[in-house]
């Protein structure tokens, strides 16, 4: 028997400021997206097929509930009458963004299909109205490259269709094996389900004063306060986050459009105050217009995540339990690794060169194919997982690697915030040919500088040093721990854990 929707809540809920739906009934992507209406942030009207659509829809035999196309058109109709715009029509053409998301973000959930609601007539439609046919056709070949492997089949002429297709798409890579996988390892329920956010469009392939980028409110590598992000001019947000294409620093955009830089910053720092964490951003600028599609806690490198916690108690934005619970042994060892020795790179030549995404020290087998890499691994050989760019497909290859190594995207791309999350050492942005080009040798991995050395240099144990926000944590944990025996802090970690917190 299926799940019915919680009293009050349709199957389908058009998302405002002034919404209370949980991320249970949500998912994460359109609790986000309340949350920043909420605050009168800029972000394009959207709605979003609650959670409980892919529990019944599972429970009937993927069978489509009753009801539902008839909430999603009403809901449509609200999307048309917020933008001006007519979905599936040739006048003032409405295309729209289909998301998955879960109420915990995990792999193996579908990708984003951007530009839904594309064909030849509104293709030539929206040709007409920009003048610019050259926009239209990318628009259009960017929709069927991205629905083609997201969906898996060519996308039909009509919209509606592609729309339905796209919805059941979502619902099913619920229980895809990787997410089944994922719940199964972290003790996540089966049970929750994936909203389903669809949102219209903007574009930041538009025109000159368009773009997209990714922002963190604080440097997710170092944990440092200023903001670090990565922009892309006539670009989608595909192209960022996959790592496709090389982005600029966000530098770029205060200098073409200092107006949109300045209230983006703005933004960050509401968000974050909000959010009382550091936030990762993803936003598209239409013509000038400043647009922000999601919001959530970024992911950061162990380091970043000590500084964070420290600087954020400083600054009275969480208090100091919440701080220490932020800290964790895995990050402090990885505060301790070994650095490479600085003598046995004095004159050496890099093999290859790019930006370091996630700090660390590693030593390996250059390996080109996910698949092979995850082989090695499992035999308990150390490799080295280098691509031209990473993709969800490959996370099982990038945890059990040493090392990953790209030659395109950014420090916001792909293998950038997965690597972090990961603590796995990575350098992105190499150039084509450089790191794919080095498969079978064995390579040193210097990603505290963005180097690979080949050959294996010898590292140099990790020298003892005056850390302040280290000895920050370890006042605070002595003070919560007085009767606590153990000195390393380490151990004084893992002691208040088993106590459950805050005495």
């Amino acid at each position: 028997m299926s799940a019915p929707c919680p009293p009050g809540i349709g199957y389908v809920q058009a998302l405002s400021g002034v919404g209370q739906l949980t991320r249970d009934q949500i998912g994460g992507k359109a609790w986000s997206i309340q949350q920043m209406l909420s605050l009168n942030i800029p972000v394009p009207p959207a709605f979003v097929l609650t959670t409980a659509v892919c529990r019944e829809y599972h429970e009937n035999g993927l069978e489509i509930p009753t009801g539902l196309s008839a909430e999603v058109a009403s809901a449509m109709e609200h999307l048309e009458q917020r933008t001006g715009r007519h979905f599936g029509q040739i006048d003032r053409p409405l295309l729209v963004s289909v998301r998955s998301g879960a109420s915990v973000s995990m792999p193996g959930m579908m990708d984003t299909v951007l530009n839904l609601g594309m064909n030849t007539a509104i293709e030539n439609a929206l040709g007409s109205e920009t003048s610019d046919p050259a926009y239209a056709a990318d628009t259009r070949s960017r929709f069927i490259d991205q629905f083609e492997k997201i969906v898996g089949i060519v996308p039909p002429e009509n919209p509606w269709e592609q729309l339905d297709l796209a919805i059941r798409a979502v619902l099913e890579s619920w229980h895809s094996t990787r997410a089944r996988q994922y719940r199964s390892s972290r003790g996540i329920s089966d049970e929750g389900g994936t909203a389903v956010t669809i949102q219209a469009m903007v574009f930041g392939n538009l025109d000159d004063h368009s773009g997209t980028g990714v922002l963190f409110s604080r440097n997710p590598l170092t944990g440092a306060s200023q903001p670090y992000g990565e922009w892309l001019p006539r670009g989608q947000g595909e192209d960022v986050v996959s790592g496709r294409k090389d982005a600029q620093h966000l530098d770029a955009l205060a200098t073409t459009m200092p107006a949109v830089h300045r209230e983006l910053l703005a933004a960050t720092a509401v968000l974050e105050h909000h959010g009382r964490d550091m936030q990762d951003i993803e936003f598209t600028v239409q013509s000038g217009a400043l647009w922000l599609l999601q919001s959530r806690a970024a992911k950061r490198s162990p380091q970043a995540a000590l500084r964070c916690a420290v600087q954020m108690r400083h600054e009275g934005l969480i208090n100091t339990d919440e701080a220490l619970n932020r800290v964790t042994p895995e990050h402090v060892r990885a505060l301790q690794r070994p650095r490479l020795d600085p003598a046995a790179i004095t004159g050496s030549v890099p093999a290859a060169s790019g930006k370091p995404a996630s700090p660390g020290i590693a030593v390996g087998t250059v390996v080109t194919d996910a698949d092979e890499a995850e082989r090695l691994a499992d035999e308990g050989q150390d490799v080295i997982l280098a691509r031209p760019t990473t993709d969800p497909d490959d996370v099982a290859a990038m945890s059990m690697s040493v090392a990953v190594l790209t030659e395109l995207g950014g420090s916001t791309s792909h293998a950038a915030v997965v690597c972090r999350e990961m603590a796995v050492p990575c350098i992105v942005g190499c150039g084509l040919d450089t790191v794919t080009s080095l498969a079978g040798e064995v390579a040193t991995v210097d990603a505290d500088n963005g180097t690979v050395y080949l050959g294996a240099l010898p590292v140099a144990p990790p020298v003892s040093t005056q850390d302040e926000d280290l000895q920050t944590v370890e006042r605070w944990l002595r003070e919560e721990l007085s009767d606590y025996g153990p000195s390393d802090i380490i151990a004084l970690i893992e002691g208040r854990q088993q106590r459950g917190g805050t005495q």
